[in-house]
């Protein structure tokens, strides 16, 4: 069992949660993941890039949006409850080097991954610039903490309601487009964001590297679940990933499997928001 020492609500549906584990916080990596189940008797398991760790205190940090049925029951979780079963830590880490130029790109909730990315980056001796995007000013995460990595931090909102009124591309496309163009961007975020990132790339030859979450079961390449088509041929996202060229993923594929069980989600998600206010009422049903 995992107790959760802090909680903390980053935005509407977005919170952030410490958790001890030890042996993951001390052997975790930029990049990896974990897999969950709130429950050892019943559940599904669902995968969460380590968005921070701290060897000293034996935790790890765990950022998250509530739009699922088992999201939704993590968020109903207080500090000094205790999750299940952590599985991790999972995936190939982020190759970190020292590049020269690397631009990060963050969408939504993908800024929570990228966070420890951008600072690995940055402490390899990298210039490291980051563009962080939402629809809107409440959405937007991590500003602080991705502003004290950067030399450069770029906001953008959908809505123009804080800093630019853009997608995450134009500030992309307008660093590519300079003399001392990109020598790598990481992009994270949903996946039309990511494509579109690798799209805007492409053309200026800058190596582009994407974070991908997909369907995801047990976390050790057995299920099949997770698999994508890059460059031809499939790859799995929890062992040959998660981070792929995201000039050769094929995206349009990817998420046509991940609208797959779209209908079975929004009965769960519904039964689990029901069940909640019946909860809260004082019910039994």
């Amino acid at each position: 069992m995992n107790r959760i020492v802090q909680k903390k609500q980053l935005s509407n549906d977005v919170f952030q949660l410490k958790v001890e584990a030890p042996l993951i916080a001390e052997e975790r990596k930029p990049g990896q993941f974990i897999v969950l189940m709130l429950n050892s008797d019943y559940g599904e398991r669902i995968p969460l890039t380590i968005a921070d760790a701290s060897e000293k205190e034996g935790t790890i940090s765990l950022i998250f949006q509530a739009v699922g049925k088992t999201t939704i029951e993590l968020s109903q979780l207080n500090e000094g409850d205790e999750i299940a079963n952590l599985l991790g830590p999972l995936g190939a880490p982020t190759h970190i080097e020292k590049f020269g130029k690397v631009v990060c790109v963050g969408g939504g909730i993908g800024v929570a991954p990228l966070h420890p990315i951008a600072k690995g980056m940055k402490e390899a001796g990298n210039e490291v610039i980051t563009i962080v995007g939402s629809r809107n000013k409440e959405l937007l995460i991590l500003e602080d903490e991705m502003k004290s990595i950067a030399d450069e931090l770029i906001v953008c909102t959908d809505d123009g309601s804080y800093g630019r009124k853009c997608l995450v591309t134009e500030p992309l496309k307008e660093l590519c487009e300079m003399d001392s163009k990109p020598d790598l961007v990481v992009a994270i975020g949903p996946p039309i964001m990511m494509k579109f990132c690798a799209l805007t790339t492409k053309p200026y030859k800058v190596p582009t590297v994407v974070s991908l979450n997909t369907i995801m079961i047990d976390g050790t390449g057995m299920c099949g679940g997770c698999r994508v088509t890059v460059g031809g041929s499939t790859k799995f996202v929890c062992v040959d990933g998660p981070e792929f060229d995201g000039h050769l993923v094929d995206f349009d594929n990817m998420m046509n499997r991940l609208s797959a069980y779209k209908d079975f989600e929004e009965r769960a998600r519904h039964n689990c928001k029901m069940m909640a206010a019946a909860d809260a009422k004082g019910g039994n049903s």
